[in-house]
């Protein structure tokens, strides 16, 4: 009695290509996305979907476990990266205008101080000042006057360094 050696082959690897047919269905994930919508797909879900709303997939506990879901589901959308970027933007011209603010500041209270020096250096050089008294006439700064004038430089200049 001769066997046929072929038709045990031929099973077997019919059998092979079922299970490897089984095993390719098997691998679908389920998930739900941002709308309530059940999708289902051989390929795994994108990585904006949360862990808790895939309901199957092959390697579920290899997802969880993974570093990578974590970093995935963490990583900042493009809205919110831009919103970041437009905060930063505003703060940083809120810094430049607060500087521009400050220099503006800092040459006012220089140039006054230079005022202030040359007027008490025109007082105490004893020089006799003009001045235009209410009534339109031409006067002449008296030594009281001058007195006041000067103590009030004098008090100007001390805010000066």
């Amino acid at each position: 009695m001769k066997r046929n050696h072929k038709t045990p082959w031929a099973g077997r690897i019919a059998g092979l290509a079922l299970l490897a047919c089984a095993a390719a269905a098997h691998a679908q994930y389920v998930w739900i996305d941002d709308k309530g919508l059940k999708h289902f797909s051989d390929r795994p879900p994108p990585p904006s979907v949360p862990i808790k709303r895939i309901l199957k997939a092959p390697n579920l506990t290899l997802m969880i476990d993974s570093p990578g879901a974590a970093a995935a589901e963490a990583a900042p959308t493009t809205a919110e990266r831009n919103a970041d970027f437009n905060k930063r933007k505003g703060e940083q011209a809120e810094q430049a205008r607060k500087a521009g603010e400050e220099a503006q500041r800092q040459r006012d209270l220089a140039a006054n101080c230079e005022a202030n020096r040359k007027h008490k250096a025109q007082l105490e050089s004893g020089a006799r000042i003009s001045t235009f008294e209410a009534n339109g006439e031409q006067g002449f700064l008296s030594d009281e006057a001058r007195a006041r004038q000067l103590a009030a430089a004098q008090r100007a200049l001390s805010a000066c360094k």
